[in-house]
């Protein structure tokens, strides 16, 4: 468009001859994650792989957002967003557009509410709470918790997050499972939290339902986690009780370790302490963890992990991260990603992560 042609459409908004153009606009933001890592793995079946992932550190990602004042405290919003492979260009998930969230939702002072393909309240809390390394790199939480599938986010789902009234808000989200059955693969969560200068606390907690070939058993996870911060350091502390056939399922559950397969735990607990550090031009992240398999196989397993992420920019930051998992009595516990569940008990990353 000419400077001319701008400058009658000003002058023709100002007089009020085009009110469509007075009235409130969408605001769209484009943003995204490009990160690609060489990954090592070790101590599997299949002996020691090094290879290129996409999204070691963070997945890959590009996503659309934006909002619109509706007027009286009331604006509409809506996220699309897609992950991508970036070793192959693929989306991650074959067949699927948006596969990481699609939503829309009405914001103002009763909180704000959201339809569609949305964050359950459990990741939210691991990711912002408990876990240094936010669920990525190889040191992530989800080495011995039970962050995959429908605890990280879920489809046909509407949620509600409270306004923060006194430092205390609140998630609540339910899933409908749209099967002949509306009990079938039916989920709901939520959180409530508290954060006062230096300390938060939260707790979230989310049930899904199996199948008719299960009798809709029902599996459940409750996660309580805390987080201090001491000028450049934070330290993080997460529990986790979990019940259910479904509740921990194993990131990798291919039988890694080849032999008798391992059980995913019915019935467990998972133990995290952690600390993030402002270090020099980057950040420091490291944890340890339990997980205490209660069923009757004992399958428990320890982990622990270590990684930097050095920032170029504020934009762009290279990382490297290493974690080890020791597993008992025939647990099958691996050294995940943030995209891949990992093939042993070791595992590296050295990468290169960009935002925008």
């Amino acid at each position: 468009m000419n400077k001319t042609a701008r400058m009658v459409l000003v002058l023709a908004g100002s007089a009020g001859l085009v009110p469509t153009l007075a009235q409130a606009q969408t605001n769209i933001t484009i943003y995204g994650i490009v990160d690609a890592a060489i990954v090592g793995e070790r101590g599997g079946a299949e002996g020691s792989l090094t290879k290129m992932t996409g999204g070691a550190g963070a997945t890959s990602r590009i996503g659309f957002k934006g909002s619109e004042d509706l007027g009286g405290g009331l604006s509409a919003f809506f996220t699309l967003e897609t992950g991508i492979r970036l070793d192959t260009g693929a989306t991650d998930v074959a067949g699927s557009i948006f596969n990481r969230q699609a939503l829309v939702g009405l914001k103002g002072g009763f909180g704000a509410v959201a339809l569609g393909r949305q964050y359950t309240p459990y990741h939210n809390m691991l990711v912002q709470v408990v876990d240094p390394f936010n669920t990525g790199y190889a040191g992530t939480a989800k080495n011995l918790f039970p962050h995959s599938g429908s605890n990280i986010r879920t489809s046909n789902t509407i949620t509600w997050a409270s306004p923060n009234m006194h430092g205390v808000d609140m998630e609540l989200a339910y899933s409908a499972g749209e099967q002949s059955d509306s009990a079938a693969r039916r989920q709901f969560g939520g959180a409530i939290g508290y954060a006062s200068g230096p300390l938060t606390l939260r707790v979230a907690y989310n049930s899904k339902n199996g199948d008719a070939a299960t009798r809709f058993a029902r599996s459940r996870n409750t996660l309580l986690g805390a987080q201090y911060k001491l000028g450049k350091l934070t330290l993080h502390a997460g529990f986790g009780i979990d019940r259910g056939p479904e509740a921990s399922p194993l990131a990798n559950p291919n039988n890694p370790y080849g032999g008798v397969p391992a059980t995913p735990s019915t019935d467990g607990r998972e133990l995290l302490l952690g600390l993030s550090a402002a270090l020099g031009q980057g950040k420091l992240m490291a944890s340890v963890m339990h997980k205490d398999d209660r069923s009757a196989f004992n399958q428990d397993a320890s982990g622990w992990g270590i990684g930097y992420l050095y920032s170029l920019s504020k934009r762009t930051g290279v990382y490297a991260a290493y974690a080890h998992v020791s597993n008992r009595n025939g647990a099958g516990y691996t050294v995940n990603n943030n995209t891949e569940a990992g093939s042993g008990n070791t595992g590296y990353n050295l990468g290169l992560r960009h935002s925008f």
